[in-house]
């Protein structure tokens, strides 16, 4: 335990907690979207679930170092690049986002009105898994982030907890500022097809720096608060679709 004692790993600490939560952020943007189309009782229990299992799968990933480690050894090669199985999951992932993002944004801006579900039980089941299947996909991200900055176990899992536990802090806050505002909503499904382009682009060894990604969201988001100061209201309506 005396590694307690040494501020180098504090600092490791707390460098590490702001990016999980800087990383996380993507996350909570699906998870909100997902959550919204379920009835409103069934919305905060589906965010807290969903953030509550990218906890548990990063920690097991944290856990599973040797495995992990492994998924970068080359499985075959393609028009001269080399495959891993992390760029196998990475790509799943990407190509996933950019069909899951393109749908919502046709089902919200061409879609059927809103419907009743036939069943509430296998909506909120579906939903969980779509998170599931996301939360995968961007733990893997984040703890092969966290491999490279700590070498304390205990450190990545602490990072880990804080940045969830803050996520689901305000989860709730930004599912409500998404679904009250439009045009936020349809600028974070714009941010997942670019997160889905960048993963493809990590799995391919097309690197996109990560700077560039956060300061064009950074950017888009300014602007949009621009526009939402300035106009009263939401003129724009968009229709509610049911989980695919």
């Amino acid at each position: 335990m005396e590694w307690l004692s040494d501020p180098q790993v504090w600092l490791a600490l707390v460098t590490l907690t702001a990016l999980e939560i800087v990383l996380g952020i993507d996350n909570i943007i699906f998870i909100s979207i997902q959550a919204g189309k379920l009835p409103a009782h069934q919305r905060e229990k589906a965010r807290l679930v969903g953030l509550g299992l990218a906890m548990f799968i990063r920690i097991a990933l944290l856990m599973s170092l040797t495995w992990l480690m492994g998924l970068t050894a080359p499985l075959f090669t393609v028009v001269g690049n080399q495959i891993s199985g992390r760029d196998l999951i990475l790509l799943s992932g990407g190509l996933f986002l950019l069909w899951k993002s393109t749908m919502e944004i046709h089902g919200c801006l061409e879609g059927e009105q809103e419907h009743t579900v036939s069943s509430a039980g296998t909506t909120f089941n579906a939903v969980i898994i779509q998170i599931l299947l996301l939360d995968i996909v961007f733990s893997l991200d984040s703890i092969i982030t966290a491999l490279g900055m700590a070498n304390q176990l205990a450190v990545m899992v602490a990072a880990v907890m804080i940045a969830v536990g803050f996520m689901m802090f305000f989860s709730g806050a930004i599912s409500a500022f998404v679904e009250s505002h439009p045009t936020i909503k349809m600028l974070a499904l714009s941010f997942l097809l670019l997160i889905g382009v960048s993963l493809i682009g990590d799995a391919l060894d097309m690197h996109i720096p990560k700077g560039y990604i956060y300061f064009a969201m950074a950017f888009s988001v300014l602007v949009e608060m621009l526009n939402l100061r300035l106009r009263r209201g939401t003129p724009v309506k968009l229709h509610h679709q049911e989980p695919l």
